[in-house]
C-alpha cells in the first residue's frame, strides 16, 4: 500500500513537471499565455504547458534553439523571441509550430537564415527580422508562406534582394527594409520595379535608401530616373521597363510610406504614412482609347446618317420640281365626242 502511493504521487510530480509552468515565468490558462520575459534564460525553458498558444521569450539571452524546442508545443500561434542572443537558427526550429502567425526575431545576431527554416509555416502572417545581421534571404524562405502580410528587414547588412525571393509575397502589405546598405547597381533593377508594382497595389513600404555606387549614395531608390539604368545589360526587368519609361517615376507609386518604429517594437508604424499620386493605368488607357473610339464611330454613323437623307431629300425634291414643270407646258385639253354629238340637231328633218 505504502508503494502505491510513492508511485502515485511520484506520477503527480512528474506530470507537474512536465505539464506546469515553468517557475520563473507566468502563465495564464484562459488566454493560454506563457510570459517568460526578462527571465534570465539562456536556453528555452523546459516543462512548457503543451496548450501554450501565446509565448514570450523576449529580453532573455538565449543562444541556440534545437531542433525539438517546440516539439511539446505544436499549438504555438504567436512566438516573440526578440532581443536574445541567437546568431543562427537550424533548419527544422520551428517544423513542429504548424500554426504558428507571427514570429519575432527582432534584436538578435543572425547572420543567416536557413531556406527550409519556414517550411512549414502555411498560417505565418507577420515576420520580423530586424536589428539583425542578415547579410541575404534565401530565394527559398518564403515559398511556403503565402499568407504572409507583414515582413520587417530593417536594420541589417542587406545589399540587395532577389526578385525571385520578393515574387513569393503574394498578399505583402507592409515591407519595411530601411536602414540596410542597398547596393544600386543594376542588379536592383528588379527590386525597383517590384516595388513600384507593390506600391500600385496599395502596399506599405519605408525608405530604401542607396549606399552605393558613390553617383548615387543617399538617393532613394524610386527616386532614380530609369534612365540611370539605360546601359545596363538586358534582364527579364528590361521588359517592363520598356512600357514605364515615359511615365516619371514621381507619379508611378501609389502605396504609403512610412517609417519603423524604435527598436524591438515588433509592430507596424504609428508614423502618418505618405501617400503618392496613382500612376496612370494601361488598364484605364486602354478603356478610355476604347470609349473614344465608341464615340467617334457614333458621331461618323450619325453624320453619314445625315448625309443620306441629305442626299435622298435632294433628290426627291428635285424629281418633284422636274414633275411640276412638265405639268405647267402641257397643251389644253382636246374635248372629246363623236361628229354626230357635235352637229347641231335639225329639227325639220324630223
Amino acid at each position: 500500500m505504502k508503494g502505491g502511493l510513492i508511485l502515485v504521487s511520484s506520477v503527480i510530480l512528474f506530470t507537474q513537471v512536465v505539464w506546469g509552468c515553468p517557475d520563473v515565468c507566468q502563465c495564464h490558462a484562459s488566454s493560454k499565455t506563457v510570459d517568460c520575459r526578462n527571465r534570465g534564460y539562456v536556453e528555452m525553458p523546459h516543462s512548457l504547458p503543451p496548450d501554450t498558444q501565446i509565448l514570450y521569450l523576449q529580453d532573455n539571452h538565449i543562444r541556440t534553439i534545437n531542433q525539438t524546442a517546440f516539439s511539446m508545443t505544436p499549438w504555438l500561434t504567436i512566438l516573440d523571441l526578440s532581443n536574445n542572443s541567437l546568431s543562427s537558427l537550424p533548419p527544422g526550429a520551428f517544423h513542429d509550430l504548424l500554426h504558428l502567425q507571427v514570429l519575432n526575431l527582432t534584436g538578435n545576431s543572425i547572420q543567416h537564415l536557413e531556406g527550409r527554416l519556414l517550411a512549414q509555416q502555411a498560417d505565418l502572417r507577420e515576420l520580423d527580422l530586424s536589428y539583425n545581421t542578415l547579410v541575404n534571404l534565401p530565394e527559398s524562405l518564403l515559398n511556403n508562406t503565402r499568407n504572409l502580410t507583414f515582413i520587417a528587414v530593417s536594420h541589417n547588412q542587406l545589399q540587395r534582394l532577389d526578385r525571385f525571393f520578393l515574387d513569393s509575397l503574394a498578399n505583402l502589405k507592409v515591407f519595411l527594409f530601411k536602414d540596410n546598405p542597398w547596393q544600386c547597381n543594376c542588379h536592383v533593377l528588379g527590386l525597383k520595379l517590384w516595388l513600384e508594382s507593390f506600391l500600385y497595389r496599395g502596399g506599405t513600404i519605408d525608405e530604401l535608401i542607396c549606399s552605393e555606387p558613390e553617383n548615387r549614395e543617399g538617393k532613394h531608390l524610386l527616386k532614380i530616373p530609369y534612365e540611370t539604368y539605360a546601359t545596363c545589360p538586358p534582364t527579364t526587368g528590361h521588359v517592363l521597363l520598356s512600357s514605364l519609361q515615359h511615365h516619371s517615376p514621381d507619379h508611378r507609386t501609389a502605396g504609403k510610406y512610412v517609417h519603423h518604429g524604435e527598436h524591438g517594437d515588433g509592430a507596424h508604424s504609428d508614423c502618418e504614412p505618405k501617400p503618392k499620386p496613382r500612376p496612370a493605368s494601361l488598364r484605364h488607357a486602354i478603356a478610355t482609347v476604347v470609349i473614344t473610339g465608341v464615340v467617334c464611330g457614333i458621331v461618323c454613323l450619325m453624320m453619314l446618317a445625315a448625309a443620306v437623307y441629305g442626299c435622298a431629300y435632294a433628290a426627291i425634291m428635285a424629281k418633284y420640281h422636274r414633275d411640276m414643270k412638265e405639268v405647267e407646258h402641257l397643251p389644253p385639253a382636246i374635248e372629246q365626242g363623236s361628229p354626230e354629238e357635235k352637229e347641231p340637231l335639225d329639227c325639220s328633218q324630223a
